[in-house]
């Protein structure tokens, strides 16, 4: 090492190098989910709007905790999407996660949901046979009506 180097510097350049790789990454994964997004909400919206149009009666929906036991009621009207009641679309045209934090509270009185973005690829990264593409799932679902599982 020369002498007129000096480590800390070099040490501080390498966290101001990793902390903008790091920025990088992480804008370019909110500019890919913001893709997904404007991608996945009008089959969401418009599932939503066929489940109508079809005369399939909506139910309220439940979540269930990441336990798995039990479920809780929720403040949403809509379609289970997936016969394991992970997911669904509410009559609002917004997809839905319904695996929740457990609470007491929410056992008691019930919990609110927010909407999620729906994913273009719907259990990616689950057991084999889990995954598959929104449009496909959303078909399916549409094409079962009001003999989908319950």
């Amino acid at each position: 090492m020369s002498a007129d180097s000096d480590p800390t510097d070099a040490a501080a350049e390498r966290r101001r190098q990793a902390r903008e790789n790091a920025e990088y990454h992480e804008a370019a994964a909110a500019r890919a989910a913001q893709a997904e997004a404007r991608r996945t909400a009008p089959m969401v919206s418009a599932f939503a709007e066929a489940m109508r149009a079809a005369g399939v009666e909506p139910t309220r929906l439940r979540a269930r905790p990441y336990s798995g036991s039990g479920s809780l009621r929720t403040d949403v009207v809509g379609w289970y999407v997936r016969r394991d009641r992970r997911a669904a679309v509410g009559t609002d045209g917004h997809w839905y996660v319904l695996v929740v934090a457990p609470s007491l509270r929410g056992r008691l009185a019930g919990i609110h949901l927010d909407p999620s973005d729906a994913p273009l690829q719907v259990g990616a990264g689950g057991r084999d046979g889990d995954s598959v593409a929104l449009d496909v799932l959303l078909r399916i679902r549409l094409e079962a009506g009001a003999d989908f599982p319950s």
